[in-house]
This record gives structure tokens, C-alpha cells and sequence, in this order.
């Protein structure tokens, strides 16, 4: 059945694209683990927040990300009628105004879940770092610079969602900041969310130059963007490699070795399928991109796994 059919609460669920949901709660695991580590200890009210603000923001960032991008999504749906899953408003799953209303309404909801984290958990601040993420997506996707539009929306989003994001759910659980150790990991994070960033934009790469749409894709063409993908992924594992080194005194290498294995092992897949992810072919660019995701998301929870349970174990401490 198409989704414009579906019972009001399913055509929610699936303009919410459930799918995509570990892109933020996996940072924000990180983030927490690392706040517990920095702080020695696991604080129940600050993980609810976290993961509360978390579960706000993927709702304000998907439904206006659709709102914002409606023209170019409209132009993917007239020249690939076939391609893809059905788009949220170009095929009138949820009207406009629904998704623009209920979009704010999820931000500002993100935004009182850190203001009770910061009132209620004494976390002084966390509001106003809260208002500064959301507003990324504001430079990501809405006028006047919608950063998206000219060929560095991948590098906000890799801000947002590899640094700002678990830097947010460190200090929501911890209430300090983190050690320069710990801030060691980050920047493998910010690596693997530019991949995951610019892999987002391979279907779309004829509909965006279309749409008048810049884009990292749009500029290097697939071979070029593909490359960028799979050079961001080495670079995060040499960087999460140097952080094994330089960070031992609260890191365990043992904790990047699990990661690092876990990164490896599902990278074969994405070697695998990428000479077949080319322009247009879209049933092997989701293909690409599920493997990158296990990739990234695999490796990402091994190494909050890890690092927790080595913390606990006294090992890296």
C-alpha cells in the first residue's frame, strides 16, 4: 500500500524514516559513555536527557530537512518517478503545514528537554548548546544560506553530528567537560559522519544539479564523491588509531582494536559494492550505503561498548 494510504500515525511513522534514527543515536551513545568515563560515574537522568533531546531533534531535523527540500524532492519525483521510496510531501503523505508544524513543535520540544536538563540536572549551559545544534540544521537547509544548497552542507552536518552532538551527550551525562583524552575520539566521529553525509547524496546527483541543488556529489561526480566516502572512512580509523596512542591514560587501545576490527570487517562490503554504486543505479547506491552505515554504526557502538566496559574494568584508567 503507498504511504499517502496508511492510517494518519503510520504515514507519521513512516515520514519519520525510522531507518535512519542511529545516525544520531549512536553519536549520542558515544557521547554519553564518554561523559560516564570523564565523570566515573553513570547518571541515569542525564542518559534521559540526552537520549530525550536526541529522539526531539531526529524529529525536527527529518520532518523540516523534508519541508526545506520539498522543490528538489519534487523535481527527484517527476524525473525518477519509479526511483526511490515515495517522498513525504511531493507524494502527499503528510500536508505541508503538517510537517512544517509538527517539525518546530519537535524543536522546541528538544530545546525544553535541555532546558529541565540543565534546571533539574544542574548542567549549566546545555540550552543554549542545545539551540546552537538545532540551529545548524536552520544554516544546513533554510534561507538566506542554506549551506546545503552550496556544496558544504556535508561539512555541517559532519559538525553537528560527529562533534556537537556527542560532545552534547557527554556533558548532559557528566556535567564537565571532556578531557583532551577523550576529546581525542571525536574526530574520527566528525570523519565518519562526512561519509555518511556525502554517501547521502549519490541517488539524488542528477535531481540536485537539476534543482539548481550544490552538493559535493553534484561537484566531484559519483567516482569523486565515492571517493570522498570511502578516504573519510581510512582517515577516521587512522585517527581513531591515533587516538588509541596518544590517549592512553583514560583510553585502552583494546577499546579502538574492537572498533577498528569491527570497522574492517563490515568495510568489505562497502569495497565490495561501491564500483556498482554509479549514477542512477539506486538500488546499489542503498545497497552502498546500508553497508557504509553497518560500517560506521558497528564500529561506533563497539567502541562505546568497549570503552565501557574496559573503564569498568579498571583497564585504560
Amino acid at each position: 500500500m503507498h504511504p499517502a494510504f496508511l492510517p494518519l500515525p503510520r504515514r507519521f511513522l513512516y515520514a519519520l524514516k525510522p531507518a535512519s534514527w542511529p545516525k544520531l543515536l549512536v553519536p549520542m551513545t558515544a557521547g554519553q559513555v564518554l561523559g560516564a568515563m570523564s565523570a566515573g560515574t553513570w547518571s541515569w537522568g542525564g542518559a534521559a536527557v540526552g537520549f530525550g533531546f536526541t529522539a526531539a531533534a531526529q524529529v525536527y531535523i527529518v520532518l523540516l530537512n523534508d519541508w526545506f527540500d520539498v522543490r528538489v524532492d519534487a523535481v527527484k519525483r517527476q524525473m525518477f518517478p519509479d526511483a526511490g521510496a515515495p517522498k513525504t510531501i511531493p507524494d502527499a503523505i503528510l500536508h505541508p503545514q503538517t510537517v512544517l508544524l509538527a517539525g518546530i513543535g519537535a524543536g522546541l520540544c528538544a530545546v525544553a528537554i535541555a532546558l529541565c536538563g540543565e534546571l533539574v540536572g544542574d548542567r549549566p549551559g546545555l540550552a543554549v548548546a542545545s539551540v546552537v545544534g538545532l540551529a545548524l540544521l536552520l544554516l544546513y537547509s533554510a534561507p538566506p544560506l542554506r549551506f546545503n544548497d552550496r556544496g558544504t552542507g556535508e561539512f555541517v552536518e559532519a559538525v553537528g553530528v560527529g562533534a556537537l552532538l556527542p560532545w552534547l551527550g557527554a556533558y548532559a551525562q557528566s556535567g564537565v567537560g571532556l578531557p583532551l583524552e577523550l576529546m581525542l575520539v571525536l574526530p574520527g566521529m566528525v570523519a565518519l559522519a562526512l561519509a555518511s553525509a556525502v554517501a547521502s547524496g549519490l541517488a539524488d546527483e542528477e535531481s540536485d544539479r537539476a534543482g539548481g541543488k550544490t552538493t559535493l556529489t553534484t561537484q566531484l561526480g559519483n567516482p569523486g564523491a565515492r571517493d570522498v566516502v570511502e578516504y573519510s572512512v581510512l582517515a577516521a580509523a587512522l585517527l581513531w588509531a591515533f587516538a588509541a596512542r596518544a590517549g592512553q591514560s583514560l583510553l585502552s587501545p583494546l577499546g579502538f582494536s574492537a572498533a577498528l576490527a569491527v570497522l574492517v570487517w563490515q568495510w568489505r562490503s562497502v569495497v565490495a559494492i561501491s564500483p556498482r554504486a554509479v549514477t542512477n543505479a539506486f538500488g546499489e547506491i542503498g545497497r552502498y550505503k546500508q553497508a557504509l552505515h553497518r560500517a560506521i554504526w558497528g564500529s561506533t557502538l563497539m567502541l562505546a561498548l568497549a570503552l565501557a566496559l574496559l573503564r569498568r574494568l579498571g583497564v585504560g584508567s
